[in-house]
């Protein structure tokens, strides 16, 4: 349920929500960090978290908050536009990337509190853009780089933008930042990972590092009713230290712009805090931002050796030579590297990977085991495996480098063994497949998607054979489908026999009124390789129709008649009229006198009309199921 405090309140209710938090309220150093989040769900509805990572090992039980405050506030002039309550979802642990390096001195909760809220576009079309705001009190009094942590607050900071803008809806959710650190570092040891984020909207996003944001809230004071607005205090580095400068080292704490990669070198033992920035552009201007503070624990680690690799092309007694030397993959010749790697130090687990450096698509696999342990008991000190290239792999006449990487599993991060390979990759030669079948040739100018038409009668059954072949002996497959329809529902069938290097087929149609409605019936028949890297399929495609039957070229009923009972031209009758075709077909007869009265009518094609008894003239309609008509007259004589 949202709680939403209107943006006039009062001071007298200020000081009464502050009674009623009072008792919640623990004075106590436990904040990690930590970073808001707001995303769209629909229409004008939104969903505000705040993701806080609290210390497990040092924080005050009674300091883990059911709720909190939050606001957001207009940026133009940092008006405050609401308020809300954002009540505790989820309470869960902070993995480490390697589980097997957990040490009990550093154990991290993530509290997850989120609120739906309303963001009305009458209301939030600023072009300056707001910010939401949370803040609470206090880090941990055991962080190493600012003054008077334990006395240090934290204010979660988010910018977005206005969800009106030109009149029209502005959809953006901020980014899905980095997964919270769970890690330590070990001093003088290099400490990567990976904060990117993705963004559901597609925005461009940029990484800076940033003193992390103090705000109003402190150790006499840790939960304010409501938070306030910007600007805001920063926390203060201690002497030396900057917001280049966060975690001393070589180098000392820095983020990739583009990747959001920290890397560290740590030179000093400690807790540090230190803040990072995620600022979210759309077509080249920056719409919002996210933050988030975290801390790093770097610790003294036991040493670790990095692990080594050899690598050859296998049957070669000549080891590959980085920088050095180019692989040449050409059809039908070796296509893989044998590689040897090792450690030192014992009881090691070791394993390898690969990554394409400048490429996509097709990549190599380990056709061996990839990973073991070595220097333990039973175990040998040097592991082998196979790392072999797809037969399809095209370098298109440039060389592609791939990283083959060994890596251990060391503390706190894994230590590892690079070889980039260099190589250049031809496919193997396919000939294409040969079609061909009785159909007759398809109208100039010849493609695969002109199609030849078949025309035939009804009651006349239609038979062609389709053979393919391929130098190659790849396996072939013929096929047939109805564009837009079932073949049996239209009396159509096709068998085939595939096989490598060679397929027939048959088809037959008996055609059926039901086809006659379509127009024409398109069949697509395919002749498919499978095997070779770039398959060179073949197709037909036909037309087939129904013909109507050939009609006389003039219809010339009798246009007199004699019914004295001599029995010649005693009757009207019309036995040349238009054959019925399908749904064609006859319709009706009426006979009209000349005054306009009808006087016969009848829907048997095979009627006898003898006259009403009455010489004159008559007038007669002949009408057909399709629309068409025949009209003309007939003298009725004694």
């Amino acid at each position: 349920m949202k709680h939403i405090f209107p943006a006039f309140f009062s001071s007298r209710w200020c000081l009464l929500l502050l009674a009623l938090w009072a008792p919640l309220v623990a004075t106590a150093t436990h904040i990690v960090g930590g970073e808001l989040d707001l995303q769209h769900k629909t229409g004008s509805t939104y969903t505000l978290t705040l993701n806080l990572y609290f210390d497990a090992i040092n924080g005050n039980p009674g300091a883990l908050d059911q709720q909190l405050p939050a606001s957001i506030f207009s940026k133009a002039n940092n008006q405050r536009l609401t308020n809300l309550v954002l009540p505790l979802k989820s309470n869960t642990f902070v993995s480490y990337t390697s589980p097997a390096c957990a040490v009990g001195s550093l154990s991290t909760r993530k509290l997850v509190y989120s609120s739906d809220i309303t963001l009305d576009p009458a209301i939030y079309s600023s072009p300056a853009g707001y910010y939401a705001t949370v803040e609470r009190c206090c880090r941990n009094n055991s962080i190493s780089n600012i003054v008077a942590p334990g006395s240090a607050a934290q204010a979660f900071y988010l910018e977005f933008p206005a969800v009106m803008r030109n009149g029209a809806a502005f959809i953006d959710s901020t980014p899905k930042i980095f997964p919270p650190l769970g890690d330590y570092a070990c001093r003088n040891e290099l400490f990567y990972y990976d904060f990117g984020g993705q963004d559901p909207d597609g925005d461009s996003l940029a990484y800076d590092m940033v003193t992390p944001l103090n705000g109003y809230s402190s150790a006499t004071n840790p939960l304010m009713p409501q938070p306030g607005p910007a600007p805001y205090s920063l926390i203060s580095w201690n002497s030396g230290l900057s917001t280049t400068n966060q975690i001393p080292g070589s180098p000392s704490l820095g983020i990739n712009s583009r990747t959001g990669r920290l890397t560290v070198r740590p030179s000093n033992l400690g807790l540090f805090v230190f803040g990072v920035r995620c600022s979210e552009y759309r077509r080249g201007v920056k719409i919002g931002e996210t933050r988030r503070d975290f801390q790093l624990y770097v610790l003294n680690c036991p040493t670790n050796t990095t692990p080594q690799m050899q690598v050859r092309a296998t049957g070669s007694s000549t080891m590959y030579r980085p920088g050095l030397d180019t692989l040449r993959l050409v059809p039908g010749g070796n296509r893989c590297l044998t590689i040897r790697f090792t450690d030192p130090d014992p009881n090691t687990v070791l394993t390898m990977s690969s990554r394409p450096v400048n490429f996509t698509g097709l990549l190599p696999q380990f056709t061996t085991t990839s990973t073991g342990t070595v220097r333990a008991a039973g175990a040998p000190d040097t592991l082998t495996t196979t790392l072999c290239f797809p037969e399809c792999i095209d370098t298109r006449g440039q060389v592609y480098l791939l990283d083959v990487i060994v890596a251990d599993n060391g503390c706190s991060l894994p230590r590892r063994d690079t070889v980039r390979v260099a190589f250049t990759a031809t496919q193997p030669p396919n000939a294409a497949p040969v079609l061909t079948s009785t159909f007759p040739p398809a109208p100039l100018p010849v493609s695969d998607a002109t199609p030849a038409v078949i025309r035939l009668p009804l009651g006349t059954r239609y038979t062609a054979t389709l053979a393919g072949t391929d130098a190659d002996r790849h396996a072939l497959a013929l096929s047939a489908t109805g564009l837009g329809f079932d073949l049996a529902s239209m009396n159509m069938s096709f068998t085939a026999q595939n096989g490598p290097g060679q397929a027939a087929g048959t088809f037959t149609w008996d055609p059926s009124c039901e086809a006659v409605p379509s127009g024409g019936l398109l069949v697509r028949f395919r002749l498919t390789e499978t095997g070779p890297c770039v398959p060179q399929n073949r197709e037909r495609l036909i037309r087939f129709e129904v013909m109507p039957p050939e009609e006389e070229v003039a219809f010339r009923p009798p246009n007199i008649i004699t019914p004295n009972g001599d029995k010649l031209n005693d009757f009207l009758i019309m036995p040349d009229l238009p054959a019925d075709f399908c749904e064609r077909k006859f319709a009706s007869i009426q006979i009209f006198s000349r005054w306009g009265q009808r006087v016969y009518e009848t829907a048997e094609r095979g009627f006898r009309w003898g006259g009403q008894g009455a010489a004159g003239s008559y007038y007669y309609l002949v009408t057909y199921t399709d629309g068409r008509k025949f009209k003309g007259w007939v003298e009725v004589k004694p």
